[in-house]
Order: C-alpha cells, then sequence, then structure tokens
C-alpha cells in the first residue's frame, strides 16, 4: 500500500511557470480570497484561567488546550507533530490547540535532545501515553459528576457525552479532574480512529516566522543586555600569546574587552570529557552595546599567536588517510566467517577507494546565546539542540548546581549537528559571570566557517570477493579524521547478507573540531557503498536491483540480533521505487540511477533521472520511496524529505572545505558553493503505508540522494565517480563520445 504524497503545484512549478508567462505572473490561487479581514483575533492566553494538567498540558476553564514541546526546535517540525500526537490521544480539535515550546525540565521530560532522528521515534509511546492519561482523567471527572461509570461515557473533540446526551467540555471538569489520582493503564487509540495523526498539519510557528515575530536565538533580548563578540585563534592549534586593544577600546560603544578561556582549560585538564568540541585556548572578548559595534572593535583587536607545528592541510590530510588505508591499525566492529579465505578462494575481486572532504554546517542563523549568571541562578537562552548537556557542563565550569540553571530552548535557523556542540553556550555563561550583566554572544559567518565543527573527512575502501557468480567475501575499511561511529555502520546492509563480512575502522586525531554532520557517516557512506554495488553488478553482468534484492533473501535477522534493519521493509521500499519511477522505461535521454539504504531507524529508495544538458549530466528528478512507519504530519515529513534529498544532491555536488596549515580556505559563501535554486530536483515522494511505529525522517533521505545522482551520472556519460563533491573531478562529468553517438 502507499499514498503519493506529491503536491500537484510544487513552489518550483510555480516559478517555473511565472517565468514562461511572457513576463507576467501566471498565480495558481487567489491572492484575495487568502486574505480574512473578519477574521477573530487570536485568543490572548495570558489572559486565560489555566489549570497545570501536567508537564505537557495546560487546560484552561474556557476549555482552550496548551500543549507544551519538550524537544528542541531544529527545523525538522516537532514542535508542530509532538503536540499532534499527544493531542490525538488527549481527543482535542487540532484547531482549538495552542502549542508553547518547553523549557530544559529533567525532572519531567526526557531526551530533550534534537539529534540522531529520533524526537519522535523516543516519544512515540511516552506522549500518546501523555495524551490519553489526562482524557481518561478528564472523563472520570465527568463521570463523578454525572455518577455513571466512565466507560459509559464518550469523547470527541474535547467534549464529553453521556448516554442521555448531556455534554460536558474539558474546561468544565478541569478542575476536578487534575485532583484525581492518576490511571496506570489507559487505552490508547487504534490507528485506524486517528483523527490528527497522519493529516496534514501546518508548522505552528508559520505565522510567527513569515511575519518576522520573535522566535529565533538572535531575537532574543532583555533589557540591560550587551552583546559580545569573540577573537578567536586564526587557525586550528594555534595559541593566543598576547594582544593590543588600544583602538578597540576607543571605539563607540565598547563596554569592556578581557580574555577568557582559563575556566574551561582548567576543567578540560582536569576533566577531558568535558567536552572536546570546546576550544582549550585563549580568546579575548569584546562587549559592546551592539552587535555591529562589537563586531567592529573585534576586527581592531591585534592579536598574537603562537603557531602549531602540526601542519594540517587537505593534501596532508589526503596523504594520511591513504596511509590508514594502506596500514593494518584498525579497530574492527564486526568481523564474520573469515575473508581471507573468501578473497583467496574467490574467481574475481574488485576493489575501490571513495573520498569525502570536511563539510561545514552553514545553519541560516549564525551560532549564538544568551546568558545572565546571578548569584540567584543562570539564565541560558537560545538555539542548543542538547540542552540538558550544555546546562550540565554550564553547572560545572561556573561550579553551580545544576538546579541553578535555567535554560530556554528558542526555534533554530538550522542546526545539522552543529548545535548539538555548545561552544557558544560556554563562552556566553563564561562572559556573563566575569562582567555580571545579560549578554549575548553572536558568531559572525567567518566566525562559524573558520572556527567551528566540521563534517569529517573520509576515506572508504571496499572490497569484494567474487565466486560462481556469488558475493562470497566483503570488506568494509574506513579512514577518518577523528571520529569513528564504530555503533553505526556495521550492522547494516550488507551485514548479514554476505558470509564473510568484515568492517575496518582508523582514524588520525586532528586539531580540527569534528563532529555530527546530517545523517552522520551515512551522509557518505551511502554514496561509497551503493555506487559500489552498481559497479559490482556491472561485473557480475547481473541486474543492479537483484543483486540488492538477492542478497536482502539471505538476511536472517531474527538469527542475528545485530542486525539494525529490515530486509523485508527494505525490498518493499525498492520495489515500489522501481514502480513508481518507471525504472527501465524511460526515454532514451533520461538515465536513471538507484539506491537503496537504511539509516536512523528508516528504509529508503531513491531514484534519480538525469539528462544530458550542454554535453553534461543534469539532476531533474528525484524519486524518494520512505518507510518510517506511521506518518504523523505528512506536509512536515514531505517538508524533511524533500529538504534531506535537496541537501543530499547538493552538498555531493559542490560541497568542500578545504584547509591549509590549520585554516579552512573559504570563510563565507562567496567561496563555499552551495546549490542553488535553479539546480535542486523536483522530489517525488512516496510512502510506504503500516502500522509500525515511526522513525526517523530528518536525515535518512539524504545519504541516499549522493548515491542516486552518481549511478545516473554512470548511466549518462559512462564514468564512475569515486570522490565527493563531484564538480571535483569535471572531467568526469564530460559525457564519454561513444554515450554522445549513442
Amino acid at each position: 500500500m502507499s499514498t503519493n504524497k506529491t503536491l500537484t503545484f510544487s513552489r518550483r512549478a510555480f516559478m517555473r511557470t511565472s517565468s514562461l508567462a511572457g513576463g507576467g505572473m501566471l498565480i495558481g490561487f487567489n491572492l484575495f480570497q487568502a486574505c480574512k479581514p473578519k477574521a477573530a483575533p487570536p485568543i490572548d492566553l495570558a489572559q486565560l484561567n489555566y489549570n497545570d494538567f501536567n508537564a505537557f498540558i495546560q487546560i484552561a476553564d474556557n476549555g482552550a488546550v496548551t500543549i507544551f514541546s519538550p524537544n528542541p526546535e531544529i527545523g525538522q517540525g516537532v514542535k508542530t507533530s509532538m503536540p499532534m500526537i499527544i493531542a490525538e490521544e488527549l481527543d482535542v480539535a487540532w484547531k482549538d490547540v495552542y502549542v508553547k515550546q518547553g523549557v530544559l525540565d529533567t525532572e519531567n521530560y526526557t531526551r530533550q535532545v534534537a539529534g540522531g532522528s529520533q524526537s519522535i521515534r523516543q516519544g512515540w509511546d511516552a506522549l500518546r501515553q501523555t495524551g490519553a492519561t489526562a482524557k481518561q482523567m478528564l472523563v472520570n471527572a465527568a463521570a463523578a459528576k454525572w455518577g455513571v461509570d466512565a466507560s459509559e461515557l464518550k469523547v470527541s473533540e474535547g467534549v464529553i457525552t453521556n448516554a442521555a446526551g448531556e455534554t460536558l467540555g474539558y474546561g468544565d471538569v478541569v478542575r476536578e479532574a487534575a485532583l484525581l489520582e492518576v490511571p496506570e493503564d489507559v487505552a490508547l487509540k487504534e490507528p485506524k480512529d486517528y483523527k490528527i495523526i497522519g493529516k496534514d498539519a501546518s508548522n505552528v510557528d508559520i505565522d510567527k516566522i513569515v511575519t518576522g515575530k520573535p522566535l529565533f536565538g538572535l531575537d532574543y533580548k532583555v533589557d540591560g543586555m550587551v552583546y559580545a563578540a569573540v577573537v578567536r585563534p586564526p587557525a586550528f592549534g594555534h595559541k593566543l600569546i598576547s594582544f593590543d586593544d588600544t583602538e578597540a577600546r576607543s571605539m563607540s560603544g565598547v563596554v569592556d574587552i578581557f580574555k577568557i578561556g582559563d575556566k574551561v582549560r582548567g576543567l578540560l585538564e582536569e576533566d577531558p570529557s568535558f567536552s572536546s568540541k570546546i576550544s582549550s585556548s585563549d580568546k579575548v572578548v569584546v562587549v559592546a552595546n551592539s552587535t555591529w559595534q562589537a563586531l567592529k572593535a573585534k576586527e581592531a583587536i591585534k592579536a598574537e599567536w603562537e603557531e602549531d607545528t602540526t601542519i594540517e592541510s587537505t593534501e596532508e590530510h589526503d596523504k594520511i588517510l591513504t596511509d590508514l588505508l594502506d596500514g593494518d591499525s584498525f579497530e574492527t566492529p564486526r568481523s564474520d566467517g573469515d575473508i581471507k579465505k573468501g578473497f583467496a578462494q574467490a574467481d574475481d575481486i574488485l576493489e575501490r577507494t571513495y573520498e569525502s572532504p570536511f563539510l561545514p554546517h552553514n545553519c541560516m542563523e549564525p551560532m549564538n546565546f544568551f546568558a545572565n549568571v546571578t548569584e540567584e541562578k543562570v539564565h541560558l537562552a537560545g538555539p542548543i539542540q542538547t540542552p540538558a548537556w550544555k546546562a550540565g557542563l554550564v553547572a560545572k565550569m561556573l561550579g553551580r548546581e545544576e538546579g541553578d540553571i535555567y535554560l530556554e530552548m528558542t526555534r533554530m535557523g538550522g542546526g545539522f549537528g552543529r548545535r548539538l556542540y555548545g561552544d557558544f553556550v560556554i563562552e556566553a555563561a563564561e562572559i556573563s559571570n566575569h562582567i555580571k550583566k545579560p549578554v549575548k554572544v553572536v558568531y559572525s559567518r567567518e566566525d562559524d566557517m573558520q572556527t567551528g565543527v566540521y563534517r569529517p573527512a573520509i576515506k572508504y575502501r571496499i572490497k569484494a570477493g567474487i565466486k560462481d557468480g556469488k558475493i562470497t567475501a566483503y570488506h568494509l575499511k574506513e579512514a577518518a579524521i577523528n571520529d569513528n561511529m564504530y555503533g553505526l555502520i556495521p550492522n547494516f546492509f550488507p551485514a548479514g547478507a554476505i558470509e564473510n563480512y568484515q568492517v575496518d575502522m582508523a582514524k588520525y586525531d586532528s586539531n580540527i573540531t569534528t563532529g555530527a554532520w546530517r545523517a552522520p557517516y551515512t551522509n557518505f557512506l551511502a554514496f561509497a557503498e551503493q555506487s559500489f554495488f552498481d559497479e559490482l553488478a556491472e561485473l557480475m553482468e547481473v541486474d543492479k536491483i537483484q543483486l540488492r534484492l538477492d542478497l536482502l533473501d539471505k538476511v536472517k535477522p531474527e538469527e542475528d540480533e545485530r542486525i539494525q534493519y529490515s530486509p523485508e521493509r527494505m525490498k518493499d521500499v525498492i520495489k515500489m521505487a522501481v514502480e513508481k519511477s518507471g525504472w527501465g522505461s524511460k526515454p532514451k535521454n533520461v538515465h536513471q540511477g538507484f539506491v537503496n539504504y537504511y539509516c536512523h531507524n528508516t528504509h529508503v529508495a531513491e531514484v534519480a533521472d538525469v539528462e544530458i544538458e550542454n554535453g553534461e549530466p543534469v539532476v531533474k528528478k528525484i524519486t524518494c520511496v520512505v518507510d518510517c512507519g506511521i506518518v504523523v504530519n505528512p506536509l512536515g515529513a514531505l517538508n524533511q524529505i524533500e529538504g534531506g534529498v535537496i541537501d543530499g544532491v547538493g552538498h555531493s555536488m559542490y560541497g568542500e572545505l578545504e584547509f591549509k596549515d590549520g585554516k579552512p580556505l573559504a570563510n563565507n559563501f562567496d567561496r563555499y558553493r552551495l546549490i542553488r535554486m535553479k539546480e535542486a530536483p523536483i522530489v517525488e515522494t512516496y510512502f510506504i503505508e503500516n502500522e509500525y511505529s515511526p522513525t526517523g525522517l530528518g536525515e535518512p533521505t539524504l545519504p541516499p540522494a549522493g548515491g542516486a545522482v552518481a549511478n545516473a551520472f554512470k548511466a549518462a556519460t559512462g564514468n564512475r565517480l569515486y570522490k565527493q563533491p563531484f564538480t571535483k573531478t569535471p572531467e568526469l562529468l564530460k559525457v564519454q563520445e561513444k554515450e554522445i553517438i549513442g
């Protein structure tokens, strides 16, 4: 079963149609009908008399329901979808629900984290239980009021009805219900009875976003607040020797200039696990009355730095990673059978190496955070993916109790893993503690690109042995700068499908800070492995799709608990992708590339359609099939899927950050290439319908995109790609002569 959620008149189609309208505009909707001059003003929630039903739900005497969304909102839509789950089981009308962002509350909430595409998956059962429990207590209160058994009552959209047809709204019984004992066992709805889950819901913040209301960290302000800009080392590994702030101190609006770093360095020396992503170097802080004044004064600081003797350059990293792959200093998180024996007995062996560069996160909203350290409490506010972790680090740095930390989460203008690491939170707290004022730290784009946390450069070497037309040995070797995801990839496909299978990992410890970048590690590995499978199929002279299906037939998760994916669910997305993409039946000028992949608990298959324009391949369309279990908000899910695909296409095509002597060679968008609107393909999305619990969606569609494009480029040009970004080797994007003749 499937549901095609593709929009029939997309923004891209609108823009293209507009450009063809003879200089005019062809508008696909009536603008004036969208205006509602008689619309009732929004309810002033502050004036309502609320009862705190629990940490998630407030119900007012007039029946208005406010649901708190506990997790950070990073653009993945959880501020909409998590309250939808509660509202479904609470049985209220979604149109009558108001949503607020929750603050950090480790007593009442669990896993207040935006990372790993796990918010909905991890919260699914608890959120349903929360809504259902509150509903049962309201029903019990109504039953007591009427003197009847609770089982006789019915509920619909916040109205409780008895057998006689009498009704009570939630607001009529909320006070009594809040005093009742919390029931231990409550009934949860069957998916067939859902009224909210599975229906499109607009982003709850959309009105504020389009009208510019304060939502983001950069919007956050309090009376008496000052602004801080920080002079950081010009290259990784450098240390501050001295600085001259004479000119800066004379500039307008400057409040103070001083050095920080002692507190963080002391903690790192005492406990290296404090945070590996926070620099131990001293930094110079400029505090001013505005962001602009702070940034301008920062430029006037004359700092002297001690240079690191370690060479941290792209060329050196390239050699280091190759040497690691050629060496034998590996950790082996998974080894099945005997790969040496498998390769020794093979009729054919295919071995390929794949390369990826460092990537910055480049969130639209630069890093920023607010702090106000007082004797009574430490008030923090801003965009952070890991609020509890950062609150704990701040408490440790300042020698405070964690209960002293009050942390508000603002909406984030992008995160992609960068805001997992709260170097900017630590800076804000240390600065406020020094000046005894409320302060906001604001990074420039250059600050974040030059001294950020990056996706590590990685090389993969994959080797497969073929015996009697079957893959009998498979060896994956990873060499990475800094980080290895030991638990992430060894048990993904094709683990369990090949008798002799081994994954080895090695790393080089660099001064350059690296960390999670949207869909960590799989964001590149999917391209490498899926390109390799296509090349294997060509060597074996077998159908590319059938090769994958045959491998999946061999996987027995019931016999190997390490296997994290479902072969049956993977086969379902493969088969639907073949059907919906018109695989193998497109006109000769359309070249297709196929990929199937599993990550973040979700199964995905993608097909890229590529056409040749001016002798080069152009990505026109991606057909994407997703099995993410129950889809809570289809509209939000589409946004995540399409954004992930386009992000995957763009970074595999263009993304690259090179280093020389520990310094990035790009520090803004004038030198760092992102995908442009005209280059983004149409994304056609299909869901596998089932009743499995929801799985991740923010990341799983990004990794397969690069592989689908690479395989389609091979079909179009005859050239196989082994290095990202693909434009790094432009000669391989040219069509081979025989292909042109054909």
